[in-house]
């Protein structure tokens, strides 16, 4: 594991985005939140000449339950801040289809359609975003979530009874297969998350993110990694 602190949420934003150009990934899952935001629109404003988008399908590692133009759409924001501003073909474009009103045929869609892209039984995504939440949940993998405990399924239809309603999420056995998993996290909010995730016992979601051949990499600003060990 890797860990990097950036002076504030927009310098964050840009080493990620440096990463990802040079990272080169062929498979890469996006995840929702303002950090990535500004990642995305950090690649398309700035770095868009210099990615080999053609070469770039793209997943999501977790979505609302929610048809794509709705606000809390995951999909619909990383249109709107990058797809739709660099020459990607709607082809290479995989988003969850949260508009199923059956949550859980959508997520076994989606666990298809990413075995069919990739062509392997258990993918190896080249790169996977991934936030933090003050509870220390991950893509949407809630604390006390039964999805903590799935061994198969590469996706699955959580109930968060927080929010009252369904998520569509890759699990661990998907995330942890990955190539490199990127956490991106920012605010005063998150510090004591962040220091509970790295320092305490292991009860959170997010540390149960242990890539099995691959790399993890933590990105902070400065207010997210306040309150960890110097």
């Amino acid at each position: 594991m890797t860990k990097t602190i950036f002076a504030d949420p927009t310098e964050l934003a840009r080493g990620a985005a440096e990463y990802f150009v040079a990272r080169r990934p062929e498979t890469v899952a996006l995840s929702g939140g303002s950090t990535p935001k500004l990642m995305f629109q950090i690649l398309a404003e700035q770095f868009r000449e210099r990615v080999d988008w053609s070469t770039i399908q793209f997943f999501w590692s977790d979505e609302r339950h929610v048809p794509p133009d709705h606000p809390e759409s995951n999909y619909r924001m990383a249109n709107e801040a990058l797809l739709s501003h660099v020459p990607v073909s709607a082809a290479s474009v995989h988003r969850i289809r949260g508009e199923n009103p059956d949550a859980a045929e959508a997520a076994s869609e989606y666990e298809q359609t990413i075995v069919q892209v990739t062509q392997e039984p258990l993918p190896r995504l080249d790169l996977i975003f991934l936030g933090l939440g003050t509870d220390g949940h991950t893509a949407s993998i809630f604390p006390g979530s039964e999805v903590l405990h799935e061994t198969k399924r590469l996706v699955a239809a959580p109930y968060v009874e927080k929010f009252q309603s369904y998520r569509i999420t890759m699990t661990l056995p998907l995330l942890n297969n990955g190539a490199t998993v990127v956490f991106l996290v920012s605010g005063a909010e998150k510090a004591q998350i962040v220091k509970e995730v790295f320092e305490g016992e292991n009860k959170y979601p997010a540390q149960a993110v242990k890539p099995t051949h691959g790399e993890l990499i933590w990105m902070l600003d400065k207010e997210a990694a306040a309150y960890l060990s110097k």
